[in-house]
């Protein structure tokens, strides 16, 4: 019987010759990541009472969450961690202004094909876009994986999607993962592996195929897994001289479910409040008041989305009632963007661009909702509170309908603001 990816990669590392969905593995982790919740995996690790991590090369720490410091609780946490990292000859962390864990990873060349990640964080199904399995883990097994180098999983099922069709312009991969997500539903994939195939995920760029894996976590799926191919391999190389092996399913594979998406016709999509699959094509929602736009995050924070949004804006105004934040997604990205201009386009448009990292995302600090505002956001989830006051708002969208809900004070379709 054939294997999925996920059901090679996890065979693999738990020494196994195949697995079956429903198995049981103990499996040995390529790579583990951490962001600021490493002082409570830190506290965890300290309190089980191992002197030593079980490989420091293979831990990767990056602050983004609450950077800068936005409290003195944080700044005491963040000193906590580099004081861990540096007692335990951790080699890779990434301070303050790095950028956010889920572009640093593939950026930084920590991510091949084949490869089995755990981050202490949900979207770490992102890596799934370069064909690794990634997934979230919570700090008390994350601890254990710093001491063994091991953690168990429950081997998934395998769901399939296949997505064709010609995407209208201005239509982009957030459309796309979120009008999947909308038919989904927010529990659809929930614990299990899902394989994009289809010559609309083929001809993606690497940064739309991250978004997909990213976004798809709100669907629930376990990893997000897009087949390598030639761009894969070359975006891969081009980071690492480290050396990978692809894995593909085999034709006879066993999948769950099937499912099949024609994307020719779909107008760019909205995720409405207060869920992410309460998605409606932007027709339906033209015309709303917004307060402010977000244009960044792990999700659509890469130079593709700073692209899009800076093509709408060049030579523009945002409403004098929108407050734009852009956030770029690392420090590589922030310098490509002034490179190509895209800053300037963005800071004479009446944005405001904060350091790179996850900032209003997480509704903690650099752009926190008040009581009655909306919000339109490239984000990743508009859950009741997520950026602030309860009472607020969030629409997600593309960078695209981001940038012309910016300029046009409302909710607008992005492809009628440029003829």
């Amino acid at each position: 019987m054939g294997q999925t990816i996920s059901e090679k990669i996890l065979a693999k590392a738990s020494g196994n010759k195949d697995v079956c969905a429903g198995d049981f593995v103990d499996a040995e982790i390529d790579l583990a990541m951490s962001h600021d919740n490493t002082f409570l995996v830190s506290t965890i690790f300290n309190e089980i009472g191992v002197k030593n991590i079980w490989n420091p090369d293979k831990i990767v720490i990056v602050l983004d969450h609450r950077t800068p410091a936005n409290t003195i609780k944080t700044a005491e946490n963040h000193k906590r961690i580099r004081k861990f990292v540096k007692k335990q000859n951790i080699t890779h962390l990434f301070d303050v202004g790095e950028g956010v864990c889920h572009q640093i990873l593939p950026e930084k060349g920590f991510v091949s094909p084949g490869m089995l990640i755990v981050g202490s964080d949900s979207h770490t199904t992102t890596y799934g876009a370069v064909g690794a399995f990634g997934t979230g883990i919570g700090a008390t097994d994350m601890a254990a994986v710093w001491i063994t180098g091991k953690v168990w999983f429950k081997v998934p099922e395998t769901l399939r999607f296949n997505v064709s069709g010609k995407l209208s312009r201005y239509v982009s991969a957030k459309d796309v993962i979120l009008h999947i997500i909308g038919k989904i539903g927010v529990d659809g994939a929930t614990y299990k592996a899902c394989e994009f195939y289809g010559n609309v995920i083929e001809n993606m760029s690497i940064d739309g195929r991250l978004c997909v894996s990213n976004q798809a976590m709100e669907m629930g799926t376990k990893a997000a897994i897009i087949p390598p191919d030639k761009k894969t391999v070359d975006y891969v190389t081009s980071k690492t001289n480290v050396k990978f092996n692809v894995v593909s399913s085999d034709e006879d594979a066993t999948y769950e479910k099937t499912y099949d998406f024609d994307v020719s016709d779909i107008e760019p999509q909205i995720a409405c409040p207060d869920k992410v699959d309460n998605v409606k094509p932007v027709s339906d929602i033209v015309g709303t008041e917004i307060h402010q736009a977000v244009l960044g995050s792990c999700t659509n924070g890469r130079l593709d989305d700073l692209a899009a949004a800076a093509e709408i804006l060049k030579g523009k105004t945002i409403s004098k009632n929108v407050r734009m934040i852009v956030v770029p997604a690392s420090r590589l990205i922030y310098l490509a963007a002034v490179e190509h201009g895209y800053i300037q386009t963005f800071v004479n448009a009446g944005a405001t661009i904060v350091n790179p990292g996850c900032g209003p995302c997480l509704g903690l600090h650099q752009g926190v909702l008040a009581e009655g505002e909306c919000a339109i956001s490239s984000t990743n989830r508009n859950f009741k509170g997520r950026m602030g006051s309860p009472d607020a708002q969030i629409y997600l969208g593309s960078p695209a309908t981001v940038a012309a809900s910016a300029l046009k004070g409302k909710i607008t379709d992005p492809r009628g603001v440029i003829e």
